[in-house]
This record gives structure tokens, C-alpha cells and sequence, in this order.
């Protein structure tokens, strides 16, 4: 489909998979839900109708996005003022998608997949040129009224995450599996624990690229039966090595690595414990950088997630072929929204946002709380590290945020590391991390922002 049109894949509307997000909340709503649905989609209809100001964050991805957002006609007329961008501080209105979750409200799902809101959708991205070169509308009303949501099994008893394609919670319960050797090993030094934590996690990035849909991929259970088993975690125990790092072949690295974007993430708890963790994404930040004139909604450049077939990366590795796309499909994700119970009671509730800087956000402020005793504040205000295997290098993170601390690696660790062959790259940003913790019958909501350097607790 994406054949020599690399950037089609990213931005424009042939990027856009089909939403799933009001169906996905619906389907939520019809099984657990008390309050009313319009009374839940009314807060939304008052901020788009009566609009919002603009923050520290919009007013940054609006500047680094102001191309996109000129050249799109439903963007331009929500994002600027007469020409110029909103800016920190203006208020930002979008009456359009008022109306849109007006009709949602009403009519629930049957508006955004079946009438109106469906028709002006497939309509906005067919006349936008969301028609592929065999002809093919990205987006019809028969894949919005055949839209299912997919509900599956949480994957563990304490730990309760998602199943394939988002790859997270695999991954994280791989990685506890050969960590949990260690443990029982006492291991005291905090440095040569960072070096181990950040080469089972190398191994985890290479393992996840063999996972995918399910629904469409044979044996995927059977992938993840042998990644969680106690043999593979003993197999991985003896490939780490404490002396040193490796190249990236040394990990069975076989395919291009998976590169999502950023991401949106809340935790909710009420009064009864019910929890909700809730990971949802339209990719960047403006999504496909198109915006359906008639109803106000940005729609997602999800396509970009899939794996291309005649796409080799800049390393010479070949895509995954259990992510290539296909009809009703869905993409290999990042998603790691988690709940954590212990003796059946609610303990902990947790996820990210930012794309590939999930998995090592999570699994380092788990770590950190669960596992090295630290204060919900002192787990999410530690400085993380974010492997990857191409190009072969450990981030790490280096910033000062909004109440004025300076979050870095320490010099001692930096050193301990580079003796061990890793290769230290700073970054600014990182995963934004949101964890509820129940704390000696204390709740604590934590939310680390690390975008634009901004803390809060509440």
C-alpha cells in the first residue's frame, strides 16, 4: 500500500486507521458504567464549545507543528487567529467537534459509526484524498459500522495488563521473570542493577518485534507462553553479562524496531476501588495533521504503526512480518496500561505516555516502588534510562523541572556505565509517567510530566 509513498504513511489522510476511541469507551461505559453517557461526554462538549486556554504544551507542539497545522483547513481554523497560531494564554475553541459529541451524546456509538458524524467523516477524507492508488478509501462507512472493540483477559492475578498487539505488558512480565533471579540474589549494588535492568530490557526490545494482532497472527499465544515462561527467563539470565553490553545482534535483534509515537495516559480509582488504566493515542500530536472540516475531529496517523513489507530501515533490518497491515488489523503497540493487586486488594495503577519511552518508564518506577522501597515521590523523580538497539545507545535523562529540581544520572553512575560499554546519549525528554498508589491506606496520584519539564502532585 505504502510502496515508494513512505510519507503517506505518516501524514495526510491515507495515514488514518479507523477510529476506535468512542467505541472502545462505549463498550467500557455499557459494562461497568452508573453515570448517565451524555452526562460523561458534557464536560467535553463544554470545552470545545466554550473553549480552553492554551498551555505551556499546546503552545509548543503548535509551534514545532505550524506547517501542518497552516496547510490543514480543519486544523488552521481551530489552531490560529486570523493567520497566526493561538499562543499561550488565548483560548482555543472548536465548535465543530462541539456539535460532533453533541450527537454522540444523544445517540451514543450509532452517531459516530452508523448517521451523521460517520457520513461527514467518510466524506472529509475521501474529498481530502484519502483514496489510495488502487482506489481504495482509507476510511469507509463499512469499516465504521463493522468497527468491533476486542475485549480480552487481563494476563496475569497481580499484575493486570493488555494482551498483543500493545506488547507492554508482555514485555514487562519477561523482564520481572529474569529480574526476579536476581532478587533472589540479593544483588546490593545499585549501578551494576541498572546495567542488568537495562540488558534484560534490550533483550525484551528485540523479543516484542515477533508479537502482534492475534486475531490475524497464528501462534502469537504460543510467542507469549515461551517469553513468559521460567525457561526462557534462565535462558536470558545467562546471555547478561555483568562485565559488559553487546552489540545489537547479540540480542537476536531480527527486524526494524518499533517506533511509535507519543501517547495520552491516565489512571482513575473511585470511592468502591474500581480502577481504570487507559492508554489511547491519535500518534502524534496532531495526528494525521488532518482535521474533518464537518466535525471538528482530528483523526489519527495510526497507519505509521503497521510494519511495510518493501520498507527496509536505514540499519538494513527487515520489517516484522506479523505487523504488516491487513483489513481490521491492529497495529503493534507500545501501550502499557497496568493494574496491580496484591492479596485481591488494589494496590497500584499505573501507565505512560510517550511512544517508545513507555516500557523503560514503567517498568523503572515500578521498580522503584515495589521492588527498592522508595516513596511514590522518589520513584517517578528518579532519573531513567532508555535503551534502545538501533542506533546501539542507553539515554538518559538530564532536566529541570517545573518546581526547580535538576533530574540527572549521577556522574558515578554515567561512569559505571560507560565502563561496561554502554554508550550515554542526555535526552530532555522521557515517559510521562501516571501512577496511583495505595500507600498505608493512603491513596497518592503521581503524575511525572516530563514534557516541557513540568511536575505535579496532587
Amino acid at each position: 500500500m505504502f510502496e515508494n509513498r513512505e510519507a503517506e504513511r505518516i501524514v495526510g489522510p491515507l495515514s488514518i486507521a479507523v477510529p476506535g476511541e468512542i467505541a472502545g469507551l462505549y463498550k467500557a461505559w455499557e459494562t461497568h458504567g452508573r453515570v448517565p453517557w451524555k452526562l460523561l461526554v458534557e464536560p467535553s462538549i463544554k470545552l470545545a464549545r466554550d473553549g480552553f486556554q492554551v498551555g505551556s504544551h499546546l503552545d509548543f507542539a503548535l509551534s514545532k507543528n505550524e506547517a501542518m497545522i497552516k496547510n490543514d483547513i480543519g486544523l488552521k481554523s481551530v489552531f490560529t487567529n486570523k493567520g497566526e497560531l493561538l499562543k499561550k494564554g488565548d483560548i482555543c475553541y472548536n465548535t465543530k467537534l462541539a456539535a460532533t459529541l453533541e450527537a454522540v451524546a444523544e445517540k451514543c456509538m450509532k452517531a459516530f459509526y452508523e448517521e451523521d458524524v460517520a457520513e461527514k467523516l467518510v466524506n472529509d477524507v475521501r474529498e481530502a484524498g484519502g483514496i489510495d492508488l488502487a482506489h481504495i478509501i482509507t476510511v469507509t462507512m463499512k469499516d465504521l459500522q463493522s468497527y468491533e472493540v476486542k475485549v480480552s483477559d487481563v494476563m496475569g492475578y497481580k499484575i493486570h495488563g493488555m494482551w498483543p498487539p500493545a506488547c507492554g505488558t508482555t514485555g514487562f512480565a519477561m523482564m520481572m521473570n529474569v529480574l526476579e533471579r536476581y532478587m533472589k540474589a540479593k544483588a546490593t549494588d545499585e549501578n551494576l542493577g541498572l546495567h542488568r535492568i537495562i540488558e534484560v530490557m534490550k533483550h525484551m526490545l528485540a523479543a516484542r518485534m515477533d508479537l502482534g494482532d492475534p486475531a490475524f497472527v497464528d501462534g502469537i499465544a504460543n510467542v507469549v507462553d515461551n517469553l513468559l515462561s521460567k525457561s526462557y527467563a534462565e535462558t536470558i539470565q545467562k546471555r547478561v553479562s555483568d562485565n559488559t553490553t553487546f552489540q545489537p545482534e547479540y540480542y537476536l535483534n531480527k527486524y526494524n524496531q518499533l517506533e511509535d509515537q507519543g501517547t495520552t495516559h491516565f489512571c482513575v480509582v473511585d470511592k468502591d476501588r474500581n480502577a481504570v488504566s487507559m492508554t489511547t493515542t491519535v500518534n502524534y500530536a496532531f495526528g494525521s495533521g488532518f482535521m474533518s472540516p464537518s466535525t471538528g475531529i482530528i483523526l489519527n496517523g495510526q497507519m505509521e504503526d503497521f510494519a511495510i513489507p518493501t520498507l527496509v530501515s536505514s540499519y538494513s533490518l527487515p520489517p516484522a512480518p506479523t505487523n504488516y497491515i491487513a483489513p481490521k488489523k491492529r497495529a503493534l503497540s507500545s501501550m502499557m496500561p497496568l493494574i496491580i493487586t496484591q492479596d485481591n486488594e488494589l494496590v497500584g495503577v499505573i501507565g505512560a505516555s510517550g511512544g517508545p519511552y513507555i516500557f523503560p518508564a514503567v517498568i523503572q518506577v515500578f521498580l522503584n516502588h515495589f521492588i527498592f522501597k522508595m516513596s511514590p515521590l522518589e520513584a517517578v523523580q528518579r532519573p531513567r534510562v532508555y535503551p534502545k538497539l538501533k542506533p546501539n545507545t542507553v539515554l538518559y535523562e538530564d532536566m529541570t523541572v517545573y518546581n526547580g529540581d535538576h533530574i540527572k544520572l549521577t556522574e558515578e553512575t554515567r561512569e559505571f556505565l560507560k565502563g561496561r560499554g554502554h554508550e550515554l546519549v542526555v535526552t530532555s525528554v522521557g515517559g510521562i509517567v501516571q501512577v496511583w498508589l495505595s500507600v498505608t491506606f493512603l491513596f497518592e496520584m503521581l503524575k511525572w510530566m516530563k514534557k516541557l519539564g513540568t511536575y505535579f502532585q496532587k
